[in-house]
């Protein structure tokens, strides 16, 4: 496959979980979010686009950084985790917004957080640069699970 084919479809699959996760939100964020009570740290609205558009840009460089490499020991791994933590990440969205249950939602994103832990690890062995592009997702992702965190606790 052409690595400019690829890299569409890292794209392409990690803004369908940005789809999925923004159809999930979309039946709550106008009523039942904003009845919540959240802390005084919380972002505001506006940040959450171009903060997960860019995000799941990076990601994405970054798995397709892994995919070059893919004949490499680790690879593989390390492609299969990818794929695992897009699936967590489009349920923590169902869970939070879609189902309104910040409960199963802080579970959730406690197992992504660990399984983007151990793939920023993995990923500072393989291929430093994709190590670079994954921090700001795991930053942001330990982020959000404070602040599901709070909100769970406040409500």
């Amino acid at each position: 496959m052409n690595r400019w084919i690829a890299l569409a479809l890292f794209l392409l699959a990690a803004f369908g979980v940005a789809a999925i996760g923004g159809l999930a939100t979309a039946s709550s964020v106008s009523d039942w979010y904003l009845t919540l009570k959240k802390p005084t740290w919380n972002p505001p609205s506006w940040v959450f686009g171009p903060a997960w558009t860019f995000l799941y840009t990076v990601m994405s460089v970054a798995a397709w950084r892994v995919w070059m490499r893919r004949e490499q020991p680790g690879a593989k791994t390390l492609l299969k985790i990818h794929a695992a933590q897009l699936i967590l990440n489009a349920l923590w969205s169902i869970l939070f917004f879609g189902m309104r249950r910040p409960d199963l939602a802080l579970i959730n994103i406690l197992i992504l957080l660990g399984l983007l832990i151990v793939m920023q690890l993995r990923l500072f062995r393989f291929d430093r640069a994709a190590a670079y592009l994954w921090l700001p997702y795991l930053g942001w992702v330990t982020f959000a699970t404070l602040l599901n965190k709070t909100i769970w606790l406040l409500n």
